[in-house]
């Protein structure tokens, strides 16, 4: 299995008192990010050893849950500061092909010497930045959960599925049911994209970050466009820096 993460990760964390139960991984500023055991599993629910997952910084997915990979061609990939909930489900492929005689994987139970189509492949499953996602909600393959998404619990995320940025979703299959703030307000989160600056940045705008966005637009406004003057400004330092 491929497993790959956040540019700045310092190594698993054997002995951090979540061990028990998941995978720690530690990162230079402190973060971590969770995997629970046995999470990569294959069609036999054996674990997986190929395929690729991705995993951000400061992202925790439940006890109990698995991603399903089938073969080499699947991709799972989590961004950063997404709480996932107890026993989630990410089914990346399991297809099987529809376009032939019979849906039956006869290469497998039709005796020696049979063949059958190669089963279809879905794209790469994306779970983008800071997702919420309830307990026991399922994923098929393909689909993308766009940043700032809450996905309720037991949501069904159908295959190649694509959601719009700060959107909640419930249901089976998943439907929008409301957007978490107003569209100007959203548009400055996507544009601000916390999750991409450095843990000690965040660390010092964190009161900013405790402000209830739903009580008054134009005062959230204000503080969005606080943070993205100093979100600009530091980059700013930092490319002189490097000059």
């Amino acid at each position: 299995m491929n497993v790959t993460t956040s540019d700045d990760f310092t190594g698993v964390q054997a002995n951090h008192s979540l061990s028990k139960a998941f995978i720690v991984l530690g990162y230079s500023d402190g973060a971590i990010s969770t995997i629970p055991n046995n999470f990569f599993r294959n069609w036999m629910d054996e674990e997986a050893t190929v395929g690729t997952f991705v995993i951000g910084k400061g992202s925790g997915i439940g006890v109990g849950s698995i991603a399903k990979y089938d073969g080499e061609f699947q991709k799972l990939v989590i961004g950063k500061y997404v709480a996932g909930g107890l026993r989630l489900k990410f089914l990346l492929n399991g297809q099987h092909d529809l376009r032939t005689i019979s849906t039956s994987m006869l290469s497998v139970y039709g005796g020696d010497g049979m063949r059958n189509s190669p089963p279809p492949q879905y794209g790469d499953t994306v779970i983008r930045n800071d997702v919420w996602i309830g307990d026991e909600a399922m994923f098929l393959g393909g689909s993308t959960v766009e940043n700032g998404c809450v996905i309720g619990a037991r949501t069904l995320v159908p295959a190649n599925f694509k959601s719009e940025p700060y959107g909640i979703y419930v249901g089976s299959p998943a439907r929008l049911v409301r957007f978490r703030f107003p569209e100007k307000i959203r548009e400055m989160l996507v544009e601000l994209a916390w999750w991409d600056m450095p843990g000690l940045w965040i660390r010092q705008h964190n009161n900013h970050f405790l402000a209830d966005l739903t009580a008054d637009e134009g005062q959230s406004i204000e503080i969005l466009t606080e943070l993205l003057r100093v979100k600009k400004e530091w980059l700013e330092l930092r490319a002189a820096a490097n000059a």
